[in-house]
């Protein structure tokens, strides 16, 4: 080998080292862009109950069901409650969520939560027997909510009813845990 390939040799070598460098430096940053997309979402998985909005801001609404001309005196009638529901991704409209009956009493309004306080089963009205019965557990609830027969903890579950401009029956539809003594709104 003569002096002049050698010296040849040695002035490729600073060319090959910065060509490697360069592919070392690149893999490094495309290692750390790949590796940062799942962090990120990792992260913001850990995050996202933090920055949801707090209870307080997803209070029950008032939800105008009917107008006073529609209830007969004496005879509950059921109302589906209705919502608008979005993901992340999608958005739903009129989704039923609960229902609610009403009873028009001499002008007053009482509105009760469909769901039975016991276990969470559905309540009917029964027209013959004119009361409200859970088929899951036997229990009866007289027109005024409270239990005649059978083994919940409370009463139905009275919801806040709004008369608004002199005809519109306006309830504040809520949700109660179930098999507590106390309502405790969820």
């Amino acid at each position: 080998m003569s002096t002049e390939d050698n010296f040849s040799d040695q002035e490729s070598q600073p060319e090959r080292s910065d060509r490697r460098g360069f592919i070392k430096e690149a893999s490094c940053f495309i290692g750390a862009v790949v590796g940062a997309v799942p962090m990120t979402a990792g992260i913001r998985v850990l995050i996202d109950p933090i920055s949801r909005k707090n209870s307080e801001s997803e209070k029950a609404e008032f939800i105008r069901l009917a107008e006073l001309t529609e209830l007969q005196d004496g005879e509950p009638m059921k109302f589906a409650i209705v919502e608008d529901k979005s993901d992340k991704w999608s958005r739903y409209t009129d989704v039923p969520v609960g229902a609610v009956y009403l009873l028009k009493q001499d002008e007053k309004v009482i509105a009760y939560n469909t769901v039975c306080p016991h276990l969470g089963c559905f309540v009917d009205y029964r027209k013959i027997e004119k009361d409200f019965f859970c088929p899951c557990h036997d229990s009866q609830f007289s027109l005024d909510g409270k239990l005649t027969k059978g083994v919940s903890p409370r009463p139905m579950d009275e919801l806040t009813v709004e008369i608004r401009n002199g005809v519109e029956v306006w309830v504040k539809f809520e949700r109660f845990k179930s098999n507590t003594k106390e309502k405790i709104v969820i």
